[in-house]
């Protein structure tokens, strides 16, 4: 890693381990420099402010905000910072969501170094990067996005609290996690139950069971 890297990059993750193993997996590329490591998303909107970034890689599961929400403030203020998820949720559910949301594209921490490496290379170039099976499942979608599948139907922060709901948490152990009022996840749950039909918990949570969105 050099000072003159192409690519400077911040690693926005809240795990130590996974942090080092960025660092270890990037070592001996001379065009990769990683220029901050931050936990938040509060933090990685400031230290963008302040340093010069072209890539962001960054986890959506954040203790401070929702990951979604990061990547849009990100766009907005600095639309030429390139935005990769790297993320320990599966990308069926959340990889067309980032990049609907500004996202560059979307690699699982299962994904062997040689993938990263050739993420940040392609998003560096001005390029998305995507799976071979998100390519396939998005042409799949193209023509029937929404019809057997209403969970699509719902925005970042609903999608959020339909799956921890489907997690078996309570309105109020998600309004303490996500930091808002027991009274606006309540509203997002009404939402999510009209969007998709459902009459109650136990509805919604048999159906992300039965969509395999939770396990």
């Amino acid at each position: 890693m050099t000072e003159n890297a192409r690519i400077k990059l911040l690693i926005v993750d809240p795990h130590p381990v996974v942090r080092a193993g960025i660092r270890y997996f990037i070592r001996n590329e001379d065009d990769i420099a990683i220029v901050g490591e931050v936990v938040n998303g509060q933090d990685a909107i400031r230290l963008a402010r302040q340093i010069d970034v072209s890539i962001m890689l960054i986890e959506i599961a954040l203790n401070d905000r929702n990951g979604m929400d990061v990547i849009k403030q990100i766009k907005r203020e600095f639309p030429h910072i390139s935005l990769i998820v790297f993320s320990s949720h599966r990308e069926d559910q959340y990889a067309i969501r980032s990049l609907k949301a500004g996202s560059s594209g979307f690699l699982s921490k299962q994904c062997a170094a040689e993938e990263l490496i050739l993420a940040l290379q392609q998003v560096s170039s001005g390029l998305k990067f995507i799976s071979p099976e998100l390519a396939q499942e998005m042409a799949n979608n193209l023509n029937n996005e929404h019809i057997n599948e209403p969970h699509k139907l719902l925005s970042d922060r609903e999608y959020q609290t339909m799956m921890m709901i489907a997690s078996g948490k309570s309105v109020s152990d998600i309004a303490k996690e996500l930091s808002l009022s027991v009274k606006t996840i309540s509203e997002y749950r009404a939402r999510i139950l009209i969007k998709m039909r459902l009459r109650h918990n136990a509805e919604l949570t048999h159906y992300a069971i039965k969509n395999e969105l939770v396990e």
